[in-house]
């Protein structure tokens, strides 16, 4: 998906492309993280800390491409790319810094009190609340695009199916997985199907985005001309 974007003329895929690569960094991490895969307590909190910092930035550069569908800047311009670049590695390094310091204790400023459940408000919003806050932000302003601007209906198809792919992900994760968990003596939990819905979401989305852009716009024709 990320090559095909390549195809786009002017550049427009770029932003998109972005959001893509972002995505298969945090498929990467998500080996180290939440698989089982065999790996030092130390080492694994460095992978926890790009996975995190991956998806806080991800979801962010998903959000601008939203943005920046309403031509508030030119597509594919190194200004527009820059400022995508820029803005999420500042999150990507303000939300690593965090995680880090929460697992390696480096200032004991973001270590969890055992005896508040391990209560940890700064990772919560970065890791929990405002990704969910970018993704639903994004939902609307796609929206208000297709439907108030392009006047299309066939889009929000996609994007709803994407919304609804990534809602049934996350109901694994947290409702179901206990249970397969215990079904499965262990074996398996919500983890795995919360990335393969994730990765149909990512999928609807890339769909959802060929089916707005230009490039499919359809052309009015042109009168033929007398000889």
């Amino acid at each position: 998906m990320a090559v095909a974007t390549l195809g786009e003329k002017e550049g427009c895929g770029r932003e998109m492309q972005l959001f893509l690569i972002g995505y298969i960094i945090i498929e990467i991490c998500e080996i180290f993280t939440v698989g089982e895969f065999p790996l030092s307590g130390k080492v694994r909190v460095a992978f926890t800390g790009i996975h995190i910092g991956m998806i806080i930035a991800t979801t962010w550069i998903l959000l601008l491409n939203a943005v920046v569908g309403y031509q508030v800047l030119d597509d594919g311009t190194p200004l527009s790319i820059g400022l995508m670049l820029i803005s999420g590695a500042v999150l990507f390094i303000g939300t690593g810094y965090i995680t880090l310091d929460t697992g390696y204790h480096w200032t004991n400023e973001f270590v969890p009190d055992p005896n508040d459940h391990y209560r940890n408000i700064a990772l919560y919003v970065l890791y929990q609340l405002a990704p969910l806050v970018f993704l639903v932000a994004f939902y609307v302003l796609e929206a208000v695009l297709v439907l108030r601007i392009l006047g299309e209906v066939r889009p929000m198809i996609y994007l709803t199916g994407a919304a609804i792919l990534f809602a049934l992900g996350q109901i694994f994760t947290y409702v179901i997985s206990p249970y397969i968990c215990n079904g499965t003596a262990g074996k398996i939990d919500g983890a795995l199907f919360e990335t393969l819905f994730t990765l149909l979401a990512v999928v609807m989305i890339w769909v959802f985005w060929s089916s707005i852009t230009e490039d499919d716009w359809p052309i009015a024709s042109q009168p033929a001309g007398y000889p």
